[in-house]
């Protein structure tokens, strides 16, 4: 089960990421915050990780977007420029911007990247847009800007083996608060059919299968019970069946983010993998035991959930095979 679970390891000190490997067997680390270390440094520390669990490598994630989200400016990581600065640059510059992006993580031992975003804000509503517009976050104002922009950084990823990570369904291009900030955070306009969910749908049609980063908002015109994250309405029926999409659902943080506090800790992860989703991101570590605890109690007592739970895992372990993580021994 721990297979299902990323944990967030602050880059200022990643010794904690051992024992989280080798006690309890998580399925990847995300390097949380910022770090000026160079690529042969971190990727030390990387190959600790991947010989200290060799059978099934965890996967190393970092925030690299450009412009405010950029946690590695070391020697070999080039400043980024903002997503709606990337967006505005001819197709060759953006490409080989995406292929240095690629190249760079990849010497460092980074194999999962919670980028690009994804998120259409429309034009003249950026700066009420606390999450993404007001930092630039965005390729654009328009789906087809988005998708074109964002396609281009995830084929830069994976040319070098890096998996990216579209974000976040189904959309927080119109939302006012930052979810990591607020509770009850709810887009009101956004339907199923809405653009901003079929930039989704043609993103993860790529064949470079890069993952999707749910939304911690509320979405009524979609589901009203609650965060799109904790919702088999916006996972599986929109997502899954709707846009097709059969890879792997990533939440966004549900362990220190404020849209979810009003949510038990270890119900967090089972209405995640419930709803339809794969992999469970906390960016607190003392999280992981009730999260892993809850599932795997719900799971006993639950013959359906155990068998989605089965499925979660299936599709992880896919995607390891797919990126190399997983051994064929």
């Amino acid at each position: 089960m721990a297979q299902l679970v990323v944990v967030g390891v602050p880059l200022t000190d990643l010794t904690p990421a051992d024992a989280l490997i080798t006690d309890h067997g998580v399925g990847g680390i995300f390097l949380q915050g910022r770090s000026t270390a160079s690529a042969d440094v971190l990727a030390a520390t990387t190959r600790r990780w991947a010989e200290a669990a060799p059978a099934i490598r965890p996967w190393v994630a970092v925030d690299q977007e450009g412009g405010a989200v950029q946690s590695l400016s070391g020697p070999e990581f080039p400043e980024l420029p903002r997503a709606v600065d990337q967006g505005r640059l001819p197709a060759e510059e953006l490409a080989a911007l995406a292929d240095g992006l690629g190249a760079s993580l990849a010497s460092a031992g980074i194999t999962l990247d919670l980028a690009p975003v994804a998120d259409v804000v429309p034009a003249g509503s950026e700066a009420g847009n606390a999450p993404i517009g007001a930092y630039g976050r965005q390729y654009g104002g328009t789906a087809a800007e988005v998708t074109a922009a964002a396609g281009t950084i995830i084929d830069g990823l994976a040319a070098h083996g890096v998996t990216a990570t579209v974000k976040h369904f189904p959309g927080l291009g119109r939302v006012r608060e930052n979810t990591d900030e607020s509770r009850d955070v709810t887009d009101t306009v956004t339907t199923r059919y809405d653009e901003q969910v079929a930039a989704f749908g043609t993103l993860t049609r790529s064949p470079a299968e890069p993952f999707v980063m749910m939304s911690s908002a509320t979405y009524p015109q979609i589901d009203l019970a609650g965060p799109a994250a904790f919702s088999p309405v916006v996972i599986t029926d929109v997502l899954r069946e709707q846009l097709g999409f059969d890879g792997v659902v990533i939440s966004d943080d549900v362990g220190a983010a404020q849209a979810v506090q009003d949510v038990p800790v270890g119900e967090r992860a089972v209405r995640f993998l419930a709803a339809g989703g794969t992999l469970v991101l906390t960016v607190d570590a003392g999280t992981v035991p009730t999260m892993v605890d809850a599932v795997l109690a719900r799971a006993e007592a639950d013959p359906g959930f155990s068998a989605t739970v089965d499925d979660a895992v299936r599709t992880a372990l896919t995607a390891k095979t797919r990126a190399g993580l997983l051994s064929e021994e």
